[in-house]
């Protein structure tokens, strides 16, 4: 989709490539999703932000109307087939909410206030038939009939400090149920 000039929050006429991105930020062999083989990895993790809602999907545009990325929900569901376990953050649980029926995730609180910004998402993703549990943003919440571990991240106004611990608890409750 578009790119955002974090500075003025605006889009540029810039385009950018999503893999030569994802190369280019993660420094290392970064290859195409659909040449992922489930059977060599232990879990999956997705990172939230503003990619995932735009190019993953199409919540940004659509809500809970959204399309997800074929390739991105063919892997949800191998992983989830497979019973390995899977971490989202921010608004990356919108792709289990789209793609894992009666799942439960987080993405925070569910009452828009300054520190909560984006609560109505909670409710949008009950719509979609998952349950929504409130966390902090140092918090997580595991849904353990699903595997899936899932903290709100940036969706919360908080210092980064707070927010890192919160994904830092993700990242260890996927392992723990790797």
């Amino acid at each position: 989709m578009h790119v955002v000039n974090h500075i003025n929050r605006q889009p540029t006429e810039e385009t950018r490539n999503v893999l030569v991105e994802s190369a280019r930020i993660a420094r290392g062999n970064i290859k195409d999703l659909v040449m992922l083989n489930v059977k060599e990895l232990d879990a999956l993790i997705i990172p939230g932000g503003f990619g995932v809602a735009k190019n993953l999907c199409s919540w940004a545009v659509d809500g809970k109307d959204c399309t997800v990325s074929r390739p991105v929900e063919e892997t949800i569901k191998a992983f989830c087939s497979d019973k390995k376990p899977i971490g989202l953050c921010c608004i990356s649980p919108v792709l289990a909410a789209k793609i894992i029926p009666g799942c439960e995730i987080t993405v925070g609180h569910d009452v828009e206030c300054e520190k909560w910004p984006y609560a109505k998402t909670a409710e949008a993703l009950k719509e979609l038939g998952c349950k929504h549990v409130n966390k902090n943003v140092d918090e997580v919440h595991v849904d353990a009939k699903h595997k899936l571990v899932t903290t709100s991240a940036f969706m919360c106004n908080a210092p980064i400090h707070t927010i890192y611990d919160g994904i830092g608890k993700m990242v260890k409750e996927v392992l723990n149920l790797a």
